[in-house]
């Protein structure tokens, strides 16, 4: 009796992230053969139960990224050092740019077929008129942004010039069920903490890990797309004020109802973070987290419905039901 030949592999960077944990569990339920990998096997526990190669590699590594793609059909990229206190910049684009280029030059040596690699709508920052598209100017606010725009940049230059058949995805604002970013927020609403800072009417638009682990796997089998941005993004973006509100209704609170100023707090931070920098200390206040509540970010994602065939899975209200509903099951809140 002959064996069944085996699947095309299927290669995830960045798999004990957020996103990275996702995705692989929704590749696998797809039926993919699914490799993950990884930099840090503290963080393998992400990856608890999901039948799935396991390779760690630093893309930072251009041998060890190289060995890991060997034999890969499809490359999902997601592997980025997000906002972290107490990293260099050039460690920033190390990762994000050097890492981009690496994870690229694996793939065009072992002739992947596709590869999808993962933005952020971050690389446009605040949106002056909103709803934004793919057509958007670039304008990168701090060094995440900075070198997640310049890997895009270069992730499309690839793509466009052939050298390799890809297209990127710039996902809005990612939470979900267990998702420890966003705990904070939701906490402070909770527990009656968190005022609303500035003005309260500025949109803000998430996505859930789910949909964008969806878009990515639709841009993995998509035809004709190669060189495309598109991005990924819930139904609608809200104004902070009635995220608050709709936030306090599933924790069942009454929302505080306080407005502090920004300009004070955003100039708190930048002091605070230029002292503790040096002494290597996390700061009590992050400058980017008081712009949390005072930059514009609401965008259109009819290009991924029309090409891609994309689709929000879920009202926002039912995407915050569902985090509430996971924080309470983990004991969170």
């Amino acid at each position: 009796m002959s064996s069944q030949p085996k699947l095309p592999v299927v290669a995830v960077t960045g798999a004990t992230g957020f996103l990275g944990a996702v995705l692989c569990r929704k590749l696998v339920a797809d039926g993919q053969r699914v490799r993950a990998v990884y930099r840090d096997d503290s963080k393998l526990g992400a990856l608890e139960g999901v039948d799935a190669e396991k390779i760690e590699a630093d893309v930072t590594s251009p041998q060890a990224i190289r060995k890991a793609l060997e034999g890969a059909d499809t490359v999902y990229h997601l592997a980025a050092l997000f906002r972290q206190q107490g990293v260099s910049d050039s460690v920033f684009w190390d990762v994000n740019v050097g890492g981009t280029s690496n994870v690229l030059e694996g793939a065009k040596h072992h002739g992947v077929r596709r590869i999808v690699h993962c933005s952020t709508v971050g690389v446009h920052s605040h949106i002056p008129s909103p709803p934004a598209n793919e057509d958007e100017e670039y304008r990168p606010g701090d060094i995440y942004q900075e070198t997640k725009c310049a890997g895009e940049k270069l992730a499309l230059e690839w793509f466009r010039e052939g050298r390799l058949d890809g297209c990127v995805i710039r996902p809005a604002m990612i939470w979900g069920p267990g998702d420890q970013r966003t705990l904070k927020l939701f906490r402070g609403i909770a527990r009656r903490r968190l005022p609303v800072i500035g003005t309260g009417k500025i949109l803000l638009h998430w996505v859930l890990a789910d949909d964008v682990a969806k878009g990515l796997m639709l841009a993995g089998k998509a035809e004709q797309s190669s060189g495309q941005a598109y991005i990924i993004a819930g139904e609608s973006p809200v104004i902070i004020e009635d995220l608050f509100r709709i936030i306090a209704k599933h924790v069942g609170a009454k929302p505080l109802g306080v407005k502090v100023p920004a300009w004070p707090l955003q100039l708190l931070g930048d002091v605070v973070e230029r002292m503790c920098r040096p002494f290597g200390v996390e700061p009590p206040i992050y400058r980017r987290r008081v712009d949390f509540f005072t930059k514009t970010r609401a965008f259109d994602w009819s290009k991924a419905h029309r090409e891609l065939g994309y689709q929000p899975s879920q009202s926002l209200d039912d995407e915050v039901r569902l985090i509430v509903d996971s924080y309470r099951e983990l004991g969170w809140l």
